[in-house]
């Protein structure tokens, strides 16, 4: 039985290894925030992180995690939605059906975490998420508005109000 550290939990892994860690993650520890898109590791939707790089769960498998692996999904992100990536989500009202949107969230929060302030060439290799609302100029815009800081989101959640 592996042992997987999910958002800073140990949890017993009791499935097959081929299980991805998609269903492992949402079927059996209940996380579901990280959605199932495509199941080829395309669309981006199931993205979590493994070691603070931004990954398809959907195609891994439970059984390639090592132990010593560090695991955060959307929920693991912020408890509280005060990461500046959520912020910004939300000062711009970035998701319009929002299926997406965990995967985008994480997708940036890793960018973000390696590249302090990214040109729009940045974000767009790597924000290769699918959106099929089409909301890709607003999350540029979140993205940029996240690596401004706390001022630039409070200045745009006063706007907004």
């Amino acid at each position: 039985m592996a042992k997987l550290n999910i958002n800073g939990r140990v949890r017993d892994a009791n499935v097959p290894n081929d299980t991805p860690l998609l269903w492992f993650i949402r079927e059996q520890v209940g996380l579901t925030g990280t959605k199932y898109g495509c199941g080829v590791a395309q669309c981006g939707a199931c993205s979590v992180h493994i070691n603070g790089e931004v990954q398809r769960s959907c195609s891994i498998r439970v059984g390639d995690i090592k132990a010593t692996d560090k695991i955060v999904t959307i929920e693991g992100l912020s408890a509280t939605t005060s990461h500046p990536v959520q912020q910004a989500w939300a000062a711009l009202d970035v998701p319009q059906c929002g299926y997406c949107q965990s995967g985008q969230i994480m997708a940036a929060a890793a960018l973000l975490a390696k590249t302090k302030k990214p040109t729009d060439s940045d974000i767009d290799q790597a924000m290769t998420n699918i959106c099929r609302c089409g909301t890709y100029q607003r999350i540029r815009a979140a993205v940029h508005l996240a690596a401004e800081g706390r001022s630039a989101l409070n200045r745009a959640s006063k706007a907004r109000s």
